[in-house]
């Protein structure tokens, strides 16, 4: 294998793997049974103990 083939490879599956990825994590924070944990999450800083 060369530094050529390694490079090739990590450009075109690495991005691929990136897209996958950011949309996995898309579906992940926008689907709609999370928003209740998400909007919780959010108050945090604002909660007095």
């Amino acid at each position: 294998m060369t530094y050529d083939n390694v490079a090739y490879f990590a450009q075109t599956w690495g991005l691929l793997y990136l897209v996958v990825l950011f949309a996995g994590v898309l579906i992940y924070a926008l689907r709609p049974s999370a928003r209740k944990k998400f909007e919780d999450a959010a108050q945090i800083p604002f909660k007095e103990d």
